[in-house]
């Protein structure tokens, strides 16, 4: 099991009267000078803090993280860490209960992936339809049978360690008069034929994330869709991510939000010192699921708000229905309402895949600035240029084409281009700067940055540029170290914030 580290701020190590297993390693540390790890997982607190240390393990914890004994008074510093980390209060007995059950879930890394569509399988009992529509699934349509029968499983099997939970989300579509169930079994190592554990998910439960837990030996799961009845059955994807249980997605304090169409959308926010700006970094093309450029922002010392989506592979440019898109634009305003900032103090940015994001919710949302670096705006053209351009590079562009408009017709690389241009040329840019890095030579989108500056017609509006010899994918150092710098740049001269914190 992963080693917790807990930071304990108090002069009274509560450690003598607790239990603390194996694998918690506790610090009591009153002197927070003292405190030399560079984060911790876990922070308790029970005694106030002044301004000094207040600030200090805003260094140290994250948020979400900190937990403040119940008799404690608080102060005013101590009331602006706990809401700037988020804290929750426990006595002693609820101390003792979280150690004992939860205290396991605040492990240091993220993990998540999707089975590789690759490795699903269609049973050779069903004698139906089978299409497969590239990574938007694999369609399919005939009789079942009257009871649940394994229709299709995925061939790659993944390990699950004694206690360890795992969630599995399963995107798909099906007509009413088919019915499915999920059936997972675990064996133990090196063996294929001692099953240890046997977990079956209705459709009921397959509603919202359904989890495992192994309280038995080390060992592989295997997955497997049952199905009954007759009519349509589109399976889109699977998804396994080590659990946190109710704690939240990826990181503590993650937020999962799903359409009724069973897309998800992944958000975390930071207070951070709660002073403007409001930073949002949209993740880029990965997958490997989570949150991306958790420690980039976090440094910044400013608020910040992390967007992820894990649909298609590694992400369908943050486009979807009425009611997906809602998700990311309410979402980042509720962030804006916490702090109690409006829209002159939020800034969008993203790199690759996450520039679109910023540039199309830019367009909703009229922020500070928008800072981008290898800009992504036309994807109908993205996806013509995997043929010629780009053979075999980004075959994620051909099925975006498809998810959003149907078909690869000239008619829907045009609509697809279009869905977005018209957008951003009704938008109001007055109170926007543009601060752009990009590739000379990019084979994913080649006229992004000039059909940028051609179609921003308001007067007065502020661009920075800067071109980079090479392709898309060449030189993504130069491209992340100038984003940075700008970044740091508009906190100083916009928002009057001092260096970033190189803690």
């Amino acid at each position: 099991m992963n080693k917790i580290s807990v930071l304990q701020v108090g002069n009274e190590d509560l450690s003598l009267k607790l239990h603390i297993p194996d694998y918690v390693e506790w610090n009591c540390i009153n002197d927070l000078n003292e405190a030399t790890e560079r984060s911790y997982d876990v922070c308790v607190l029970n005694r106030c803090v002044n301004e000094k240390e207040a600030r200090i393990l805003l260094k140290k914890i994250r948020a979400y993280t900190l937990f403040l004994l119940d008799d404690v008074q608080v102060d005013q510093w101590t009331t602006w860490i706990c809401t700037s980390r988020r804290a929750r209060v426990l006595d002693i007995r609820t101390l003792q209960e979280f150690i004992d059950k939860d205290i396991q879930l605040f492990y240091s890394y993220t993990y998540g992936e999707k089975y590789d569509p690759h490795s699903l399988s269609i049973s050779q009992n069903f004698k139906g339809s089978v299409f497969w529509n590239g990574f938007n699934g694999v369609e399919l349509e005939g009789d079942y049978g009257d009871d649940y029968y394994q229709v299709a499983y995925w061939r790659g099997n993944i390990p699950v360690f004694q206690g360890q939970t795992i969630n599995f989300w399963l995107e798909y579509e099906k007509d009413d008069s088919v019915s499915i169930q999920l059936k997972i079994e675990q064996f133990q190592s090196g063996s294929l034929s001692s099953l240890q554990n046997r977990w079956i998910f209705t459709e009921e439960d397959l509603s919202s994330t359904v989890y495992v837990t192994n309280n038995n030996m080390d060992g592989p799961v295997f997955v497997s869709l049952l199905a009954k009845g007759k009519g349509k059955l589109k399976i889109v994807g699977l998804h396994d991510r080590h659990s946190r249980k109710s704690y939240g997605e990826f990181l503590p304090g993650g937020v999962r939000m799903v359409s009724s169409k069973r897309e998800e959308v992944f958000m975390y926010f930071d207070p951070g010192d709660m002073k403007p700006p409001l930073n949002v970094y949209f993740s880029g093309y990965k997958t490997q699921e989570g949150f991306e450029g958790f420690n980039m922002m976090r440094k910044m010392g400013a608020p910040f708000l992390l967007v992820a989506e894990s649909r298609l592979e590694g992400g369908a440019f943050y486009l979807g229905d009425d009611e997906y898109e809602k998700f990311i634009t309410t979402g980042i305003q509720d962030c804006l309402n916490q702090l109690g900032f409006d829209r002159s103090q939020l800034i969008l940015s993203g790199l690759s895949m996450g520039t679109f994001g910023a540039l199309y919710n830019g367009c909703k949302l009229q922020p500070h600035a928008i800072i981008i670096g290898k800009p992504l705006a036309s994807l109908g053209d993205i996806a013509v240029n995997e043929r010629i351009s780009r053979p075999g590079g980004f075959p994620t562009s051909l099925d975006v084409l498809v998810k959003n408009c149907g078909d690869m017709s000239q008619k829907s690389i045009d609509s697809l281009n279009h869905h977005f241009w018209d957008l951003f040329d009704q938008t109001d840019w007055s109170q926007t700067k543009f601060i752009v890095s990009y590739m000379l030579e990019d084979d994913y989108d080649m006229t992004a940055y000039n059909r940028l500056i051609s179609h921003i017609d308001d007067v007065g509006v502020e661009i920075i540029g800067k071109g980079i010899h090479g392709r898309h994918n060449d030189d993504t150092y130069s491209i992340v170290a100038w984003f940075k710098n700008q970044y740091d740049g508009i906190l100083k001269s916009d928002f009057k914030r001092g260096d970033l914190d190189e803690e």
